[in-house]
């Protein structure tokens, strides 16, 4: 479980808690040592799985923090690696909510005084939904320098699926060419969505010849990620590659990423517990990062240790059977 390897990542001890259920469906949790005057950091994952929804899950985290901050801790800092609903960050239709303001505020007012998360969906939406203290982990290092350690003779291109992911992509490029020192290029493809349809079709950059390593977010259903590789594939590429940071697979995510001559590997991390994993790993094609380094490197950095930022994080592959528990 993630709690556990960053626990073991940064050289702490989970401190025990109790969860209790009731009848009718309601919940109780309570620290089981003390945190009155302590800096504590709550870890948990907010993604939907087949026991708990989203929001079962946001409501747990909140009542957590909540009795922490009653209890007399001196600080509580929420760690979420997958942060829902940042992906309505915005007003796209008349009387549009605007979710991810709405979860900050629900954070805000259960005490929390920061909040932590990973690749999160719009980076500028995060820091501006927020009056408490915001901390956003990239895992673009780790990225860059996992896509060194698999470096091919063709060269190599950096693709965002879409032109909202294009900073990702291009800051990933610009540390990919730091740590691998030789050139990358760079491709986007063009896509709008509008009631559940995508469309678009204008790409630009050269992929041909290239090993393209696809950058987004997170992976759901697959489309936007099996759409661009096809893509990257027509313009000539010699290799396609997918990575995401959280890997939000529906039941029907591994039979499109496993479409025949598509995708050469799929990268994700275990920022969100990926019960769907398929035990095969799309024949062997999927590989799963581990994001409890750059998690205890950022913990321990919040707590005074200055030194530890200067720490290259660690490039670790995790046994796809290992991620199939469920998330802290």
């Amino acid at each position: 479980m993630l709690g556990r390897r960053v626990a073991a990542a940064g050289g702490f001890e989970l401190a025990p808690h109790e969860e209790r259920e009731f009848d009718g469906g309601e919940h109780k949790a309570r620290p089981l040592t003390s945190v009155r005057g302590s800096d504590v950091y709550v870890l948990h994952g907010l993604q939907g799985g087949p026991e708990f929804s989203a929001n079962d899950r946001l409501l747990r985290m909140l009542f957590f923090l909540a009795t922490c901050k009653e209890n007399g801790a001196a600080r509580v800092t929420a760690i979420t690696p997958y942060l829902p609903y940042s992906r309505k960050e915005r007003q796209t239709k008349p009387r549009d909510p605007v979710t991810s303001r709405y979860v900050a505020q629900l954070f805000e007012a259960a005490g929390a005084d920061a909040v932590a998360t990973l690749d999160v969906h719009v980076l500028a939406a995060f820091q501006n939904a927020y009056r408490c203290r915001t901390l956003h982990m990239s895992m673009r290092e780790t990225f860059a320098r996992d896509i060194e350690d698999r470096v091919t003779d063709h060269p190599l291109a950096i693709m965002s699926p879409d032109a909202g992911g294009v900073k990702r992509a291009q800051l990933l490029r610009e540390t990919l060419e730091e740590v691998a020192g030789r050139d990358a290029g760079f491709a986007f493809l063009e896509k709008r969505r509008s009631e559940g349809v995508v469309s678009g079709t204008h790409f630009a950059g050269d992929v041909s010849g290239r090993s393209v390593h696809i950058l987004d977010d997170m992976i759901c259903g697959g489309g936007t990620i099996v759409r661009a590789a096809r893509t990257a594939r027509e313009q000539g590429a010699a290799e396609v590659h997918a990575l995401a940071t959280h890997a939000l697979f529906t039941d029907e995510t591994a039979e499109k990423l496993a479409e025949e001559g598509l995708l050469d590997s799929v990268t994700v991390t275990d920022s969100a517990a990926p019960f769907r994993f398929p035990v095969a790993g799309l024949g062997g094609r999927l590989r799963v990062l581990g994001a409890a380094p750059l998690i205890a490197r950022t913990i321990r950095a919040l707590h005074g240790d200055p030194a530890i930022e200067e720490i290259a994080p660690e490039v670790e592959l995790l046994p796809v059977s290992d991620c199939r528990a469920g998330a802290d």
